[in-house]
């Protein structure tokens, strides 16, 4: 079943690149998002770049916004590596417990990461839902200061986090490196979102943050940028 899906996944990204070139084609009018998407799958044709790291069994990973765990089940694959998931939506923790209930290297926290702890509603989106944006249906979540959740798991070292939280991840970017836990993250793989008026200052800010002890390995700016650290920072 996991080779299903992950040859299903692959299928559907190279569908996808198919017919943005087609519309390309066609139309010559490209909506903004397709521009800044058009780069990224140009650059990821292969459908691999977002799996592509220096990674083994030995590496420790955390995937923030775990949605159905694929990513996680693809990196997995191909590294054997441990991997903590954070997926705060009931039906979706649920469903990634149940798919990888046999791994006990694959482990499932139904929380959302943050700059705070407490309980917070979440707007209900399928793989959109947020924290930050209303939406009509809604649920009640536990939030977790990753700060703190580090701390009590005794984790000082990260090798691969990979963030997709729909906006939430300024304030949980802002929070790691203003109390300098970035340096313990070999890579940042994130995806900004454009969800408010202030999106790219706030971007920028965070961009210029980690600049201090990361440099991107790509960058495709509302898309997807991994952020790798820099060799000599500790």
């Amino acid at each position: 079943m996991e080779i299903i899906r992950k040859y299903a996944g692959t299928l559907i990204r190279k569908s996808s690149r198919l017919l943005f070139l087609v519309s390309q084609k066609i139309y010559k009018y490209v909506p903004p998002h397709e521009k800044k998407l058009g780069p990224w799958l140009k650059a990821n044709e292969n459908g691999n770049l977002r799996e592509e790291y220096d990674l083994n069994e030995s590496s420790l990973v955390i995937d923030v916004g775990g949605y159905e765990g694929q990513w996680a089940s693809d990196i997995f694959s191909r590294y054997g590596c441990t991997i903590y998931i954070f997926e705060p939506v009931h039906e979706f923790c649920e469903k990634i417990q149940k798919r990888f209930k046999m791994n006990k290297k694959i482990i499932v926290e139904e929380l959302a990461l943050s700059n705070h702890s407490g309980i917070s509603e979440i707007g209900l989106d399928g793989m959109s839902s947020s924290l930050e944006i209303e939406k009509e249906k809604k649920e009640r979540v536990v939030v977790k200061r990753a700060l703190d959740f580090f701390r009590e798991k005794h984790i000082d070292h990260i090798d691969l986090m990979k963030i997709n939280i729909e906006g939430g991840e300024y304030d949980l970017l802002d929070d790691l490196i203003e109390n300098d836990c970035i340096k313990n993250i070999d890579n940042i793989q994130v995806q900004f979102h454009e969800l408010f008026p202030d999106a790219k200052n706030r971007m920028k800010s965070i961009q210029d943050g980690l600049k201090k002890t990361h440099h991107t390995t790509y960058s495709f700016p509302f898309v997807w940028e991994n952020w790798k650290k820099t060799v000599g920072i500790k």
